[in-house]
């Protein structure tokens, strides 16, 4: 059974991206974002809890970049089209948000043929995640920052997925370090529901933050194996 959990975090991280094009299309941008800040708060647990369960696989890998596609690029695009672009004519908003799944598609086929070695010390290119995150949180202020800002902003974004910039990876960095960047999402999500009428927020939040704070939980609260004294380690250090 523990096999499947990881999975389940990643299609349920799928299913937000899908319900979120699903609000975006009936014109609730706020649920939508709620949605996709949801994804990522799977997204950021359902590989740590397959190392911690010891189920890493190839399978959960190209199920997790399958998921980003729709949760990350397909759906903040979307996001993209149905305000930022809504002035424009219909296709021209679609086709010059479509430009950034494209790219987030690519990079994540360039992430997958990465060595496991080498992907755990560093990203080359920004991930999807964080810039389907960037695009989101922006769309919240679609009254404020202007479109030219926006466009720099998106495609920015979208070129940064594709260059060969390094950026450090926090994978071998346990949970409770940096989930802070989680736990902020987490606090915004916080927000955003509360100025939300509560019959209309999403169930999938509160299925997603039980998750998380189990998960959160259970990592501070994890027996550790002691830790040896170097004199009794003999000599593998």
């Amino acid at each position: 059974m523990k096999k499947h959990i990881p999975n389940l975090l990643t299609l349920g991280n799928l299913y937000c991206g899908f319900f979120s094009i699903g609000y975006i299309i009936h014109g609730d941008s706020k649920n939508a974002t709620i949605l996709i800040f949801i994804a990522i708060m799977l997204d950021a647990i359902d590989g740590r809890a397959a190392r911690l369960l010891g189920v890493a696989n190839e399978m959960g890998k190209e199920l997790d970049s399958l998921a980003d596609v729709v949760s990350f690029g397909v759906a903040p695009a979307f996001l993209a089209a149905h305000t930022y672009f809504s002035g424009l004519d219909y296709i021209t908003g679609v086709v010059m948000a479509g430009l950034f799944p494209v790219f987030g598609a690519y990079r994540l086929a360039r992430f997958n043929m990465t060595p496991k070695e080498e992907s755990m010390n560093h990203f080359t290119g920004i991930p999807i995640t964080l810039a389907g995150a960037v695009v989101t949180f922006l769309v919240l202020f679609v009254k404020v920052i202007p479109l030219w800002i926006f466009i720099i902003a998106f495609y920015g974004l979208a070129l940064l997925m594709v260059s060969t910039i390094k950026i450090p990876s926090f994978k071998s960095i346990r949970m409770p370090k940096n989930g802070v960047i989680v736990t902020l999402f987490l606090f915004y999500m916080f927000y955003l529901v509360s100025k939300a009428k509560f019959e209309r927020v999403p169930i999938f939040f509160y299925v997603a933050l039980a998750i998380y704070i189990l998960f959160m939980i259970f990592r501070f609260i994890r027996v550790k194996e002691p830790k040896l004294p170097r004199w009794k380690r003999g000599n593998k250090d």
